[in-house]
């Protein structure tokens, strides 16, 4: 097969691994810096471009689109499914599980365990959104925050109060949650490709901080999921419509509880914390799935 992969950086470990990966296997693989792409959208032909030149059509897409960069890469992404490339993730499911609140929003409706979640937009609504999330401790996010940043633990109400009021003030969307004591500063991080979780880490912060992301100096090891845990995820991904998915899930006291769906999981983490080939997987996927894509659009035609 020719594979694309939408990477801005060809040298970051999980873009390294996938190209590794696929090229093991036989196939070509370019990385394609999807801002340096642009398109040609018309009634006849579609096409994207590179430098000049029209690019070839390829039989699958690996988009690892930084959340910096969301609308321009799936727009790229987009014309890549009009021009018939079969996406590792759909730019639709993409762009859902990058809006953190509708993501949320869609995962409650399918009854998937989430912190009580709270989102308002005006001052005189503080007091019973703080209320709403169980009072403080309490956690307040910004929607565009990745990795981490944007996230703050207010330990007491007027703590609260004082970040909700100076992110109203700068006209910045957030939402604030419940904080989960007993989770201990540690989430889980469950990989899924289709519909199994195919490898999983626990990732705990480091002392002193309560954000488990390792690029915040969290660590990372081995972790047995419960049956539930799984069928959270499983469930969660496909809420999502991401045929792979990193699904950060909390252990609570009444069970396991959605935090994010990543439709740009990191590989590093993963691989090294369970000796796991998450990248050869994600090729084995794509080349049942993409063999089967050429075929259902071969039909209608």
């Amino acid at each position: 097969m020719r594979i694309a992969i939408l990477s801005r950086n060809a040298s970051l470990y999980s873009t390294r691994r996938l190209v590794e990966a696929a090229e093991q296997r036989g196939h070509e693989v370019d990385v394609l810096n999807p801002l340096r792409c642009y398109m040609d959208i018309n009634a006849r032909e579609s096409s994207i471009h590179k430098h000049g030149k029209e690019l070839p059509v390829y039989d699958c897409v690996i988009p690892r689109i930084g959340a910096s960069v969301t609308f321009y890469g799936t727009a790229v992404l987009r014309q890549f499914e009009m021009i018939g490339s079969y996406p590792l993730n759909e730019s639709v499911a993409i762009s859902r599980s990058r809006d953190k609140l509708r993501s949320l929003q869609l995962l409650s409706r399918k009854g998937i365990g989430l912190p009580t979640t709270g989102f308002a937009s005006q001052p005189q609504d503080i007091p019973d959104l703080i209320d709403m999330v169980g009072g403080a401790p309490l956690v307040i996010k910004l929607l565009e925050g990745t990795q981490g940043i944007g996230v703050v633990l207010a330990e007491t109400r007027q703590a609260a109060e004082s970040v909700i009021e100076a992110f109203m003030g700068l006209q910045s969307h957030f939402m604030v949650q419940e904080y989960i004591k007993e989770a201990g500063g540690a989430d889980i991080r469950c990989l899924v490709i289709g519909d199994k979780v195919i490898a999983a880490m626990k990732r705990q912060a480091k002392a002193g901080e309560f954000r488990s992301n390792l690029h915040r100096g969290g660590s990372a090891s081995l972790v047995k999921l419960t049956p539930a845990e799984r069928a959270t995820a499983v469930k969660a991904a496909k809420t999502m419509g991401l045929n792979v998915a990193g699904v950060d899930i909390l252990r609570s006291n009444h069970g396991p509880l959605v935090m994010e769906v990543n439709s740009s999981p990191g590989l590093e983490g993963i691989e090294q914390a369970t000796d796991k080939d998450v990248a050869g997987q994600i090729i084995s996927f794509l080349e049942k799935n993409a063999k089967a894509h050429k075929t259902r659009t071969k039909g209608r035609g």
